[in-house]
């Protein structure tokens, strides 16, 4: 099986770039499952239309963030579409699910899983070690994937030591920065500390460079913008072997626009 996973896709660029780009990248790599973060959709949240499009452009399965809850209205269609993952470790009476068994058109099942990091996270959610414990041992799949979306390079390497053996994809969001660590672990799972963003080229983290400095300056809050120009689609691709359930390969991917 070969996962694709696309990094926090930005704004309207990137949207565009997904739009653009992600339905040639199936085809050239014969990609059976293409997982996308999409919780800055709309900068901050998304909003259901903005779903739509993700899928749309040939995103399987969109998992989220601790921005999901920006855009309120995402909260509404949530139960309805069971591909639109929140975080798993959200409270259990917050609305949607946080996991999904895609089943591939091979007839693999793949239970996709998003977690939200606790480390310097402004709020409080589940531990997400314990919650993939248990969705591990609940869920009858073939092969687990995990977005693990999180601030400390740190709580990601160790999520991905904690499940090794039990899963074969566990690759990072939120820092918006691609690292150039990916690596196959001693019981086969594919990792990377953070797959990168999907948007604008020339920004920070997205965001138009010159709100993101009057931010760090102390100017009055204001709402970000994506920034202009070029954009770019990062990612990583995970080559699984579906007999002895083991990653055997994890590709770093980066398209300029």
């Amino acid at each position: 099986m070969i996962g694709l996973a696309i990094g926090d896709v930005v704004g309207e660029p990137g949207l565009k770039m997904l739009e653009t780009h992600v339905f040639s990248l199936r085809r050239l790599y014969d990609v059976d499952l293409v997982v996308a973060n999409g919780e800055n959709a709309d900068m901050l949240g998304i909003r259901p239309e903005q779903a739509e499009r993700m899928s749309s452009a040939g995103v399987d399965v969109i998992t989220l963030g601790n921005h999901t809850w920006r855009r309120r209205e995402i909260a509404r269609v949530l139960d309805d579409r069971p591909r639109l993952l929140r975080p798993a470790n959200f409270p259990s009476q917050n609305p949607g699910a946080g996991h999904f068994v895609f089943i591939t058109n091979r007839g693999v099942r793949v239970c996709v899983i998003s977690l939200v990091g606790r480390c310097l996270m402004d709020f409080h959610p589940d531990n997400p070690f314990l919650v993939a414990d248990r969705l591990l041992a609940q869920t009858e799949a073939d092969l687990f994937v995990i977005d693990f979306h999180a601030e400390t390079t740190s709580e990601k390497a160790a999520l991905a030591h904690h499940l090794d053996g039990r899963a074969q994809m566990v690759f990072g969001t939120h820092t918006h920065v691609q690292t150039a660590d990916e690596r196959v672990l001693p019981g086969g799972l594919g990792f990377l500390t953070d797959i990168g963003m999907t948007g604008p080229a020339h920004s920070v983290l997205g965001i138009k460079p010159e709100q993101s400095v009057a931010s760090f300056l102390g100017d009055l809050p204001q709402r970000f913008e994506a920034a202009p120009g070029p954009a770019k689609l990062e990612g990583a691709l995970f080559e699984i072997d579906e007999q002895t359930h083991r990653c055997t390969a994890v590709r770093r991917l980066a398209i300029n626009g």
